[in-house]
């Protein structure tokens, strides 16, 4: 008879339990709030929680959308899969972190007539939206890529993103820290309206990645008010149609802002960029930043199309390999219409500012103004008389030390002022194969035994106004 009611009692108690969750439940849907822990998400950095958080995601997306919420914990997780009008919150304190067990990552698959393709498991995430809508992920905590280590990955060694969206619209990423990605920290491919702003990247490979293709770009793609602090690239990509980057702080131990293909209609304004890394570059453990900004359509690979309409404003920069770069190595790209205003660059430490076109495509019209740049310089006689090399993927030593111009359309240089922290034997100004040249309001140091400091090379056309030598030279005593 005893153990009859105590079997009663446990199951009116098991009862009761399943009762109070399902209110709990209803009333948190009610107020258009699932909690992950409320469908079996411990958080104790110990259970792998990945069902519990889709259930609850699965849940919302039924509901006709809400927010998926994260109070503080750490939750383990592979593969969760973004739906329409869901929002992933995640409380301060909250911490998801990826794990380790390779087949618990699901990925996306890239159209079939695309590059991207072809590396299929690649493009495994952490976070997946794929074809989803009126998205976002936000909150005060922490995305843990937790350097996923895949032996079978890009460079023996790259597990899954952090975060993907493919083919994807309308989506935002808001105020949330993400930490040692395992590859990208944010990658977005074939998707349109997507507003990343107030994130915080820390350590992993590229901050932002963006990948489209000629008959389908990413399109209207915002990053404003974010930190990098990246081993790769902070924000990189190609084939984006209205691209703005906007009060963001990059840090890198590689480049800052590395555009590998097309790209129309971006604008980068009011940035910091500065190096060295503070987080090392995972495959070569270097820490010393590249680029600041480097544009160089079909860099890696043939993809072909227009790199245009592009304006760089009110940007600062130091300890970078090369301030701003431009390149065209490949027939089926072009360059045209490039803008740099307000740059203000200090000790730069290998290459000078350049335009330059190794193909028969000659780059269009380019236009530094109101720019001072300083070098940090020690340029040799034997450097200068040294021909440029062909360039490979990242900025090299050029023979000149302030800006080099090779096969190009118009080049301008409008109030730009070059300084060199030591003394440099090399050119200042180096420009070969340019249809037009307008050297107007330039200033640059004179050195004593140094090469000429404007050297032209079948230049058609030449217009100067006001370029003074008159700067102070290193050692100086003026």
């Amino acid at each position: 008879m005893r153990k009859h009611r105590l079997s009663r009692m446990v199951l009116i108690a098991v009862a009761v339990c399943v009762m109070l969750t399902t209110i709990s439940r209803l009333c948190s849907a009610a107020d258009g709030v699932f909690s992950v822990r409320h469908y079996g998400a411990a958080g104790d950095g110990k259970k792998v929680d990945t069902v519990a958080i889709n259930k609850a995601v699965k849940a919302c997306a039924e509901a006709g959308g809400g927010q998926v919420r994260f109070s503080p914990g750490r939750y383990i997780s592979g593969t969760i899969h973004l739906k329409d009008n869901v929002t992933l919150f995640f409380e301060a304190g909250a911490t998801l972190v990826g794990t380790t067990k390779l087949d618990d990552y699901q990925y996306f698959t890239p159209p079939a007539n695309t590059p991207e393709a072809r590396f299929g498991k690649w493009h495994s995430a952490l976070i997946l939206g794929v074809g989803v809508k009126n998205v976002t992920i936000a909150g005060s905590g922490v995305i843990d890529g937790n350097k996923v280590f895949n032996p079978r990955g890009e460079e023996k060694m790259r597990g899954p993103h952090t975060i993907i969206l493919g083919n994807s619209r309308d989506v935002t990423i808001r105020d949330i820290a993400i930490k040692d990605s395992a590859n990208y920290a944010i990658m977005i491919e074939f998707s349109e309206h997507i507003d990343v702003r107030g994130v915080k990247v820390t350590g992993g490979w590229d901050g932002v990645h963006f990948r489209g293709w000629i008959d389908k770009p990413c399109r209207d793609l915002t990053i404003t008010d974010c930190q990098f602090f990246t081993g790769d690239d902070s924000i990189a990509g190609r084939y984006v149609n209205h691209l703005l980057i906007k009060n963001c702080v990059v840090n890198s131990s590689c480049n800052g802002i590395r555009i590998i293909g097309p790209v129309t209609n971006m604008i980068v304004e009011d940035c910091l960029f500065y190096g060295p890394g503070l987080h090392p570059h995972r495959t070569s453990n270097r820490n010393n930043m590249l680029s600041g900004i480097i544009l160089q359509p079909g860099g890696w690979d043939k993809c072909d199309g227009a790199l245009e309409d592009v304006l760089i404003s009110d940007v600062t920069m130091k300890n970078v390999a090369s301030p701003v770069t431009v390149l065209l190595k490949r027939h089926g790209n072009t360059v045209d219409d490039i803008t740099v205003v307000g740059l203000r660059a200090t000790g730069v430490y290998r290459a000078a500012a350049s335009v330059e076109s190794w193909c028969e495509t000659a780059c269009g019209r380019v236009v530094f103004r109101d720019a001072s740049i300083e070098y940090e310089g020690g340029g040799t006689a034997k450097q200068a008389k040294a021909p440029a090399r062909k360039p490979g993927v990242d900025a090299r030593a050029l023979p000149v030390w302030g800006f080099y111009g090779k096969n190009a359309r118009d080049i301008v240089l409008e109030n730009v002022r070059f300084y060199c922290a030591k003394k440099n034997l090399r050119p200042t100004i180096i420009c070969e194969d340019v249809d037009r040249l307008v050297l107007d309001a330039v200033c640059f140091p004179q050195v004593p035994h140094a090469a000429s400091p404007v050297v032209l090379r079948n230049v058609k056309d030449v217009k100067t106004r006001d370029v003074d030598v008159s700067i102070p030279a290193p050692g100086d005593k003026r």
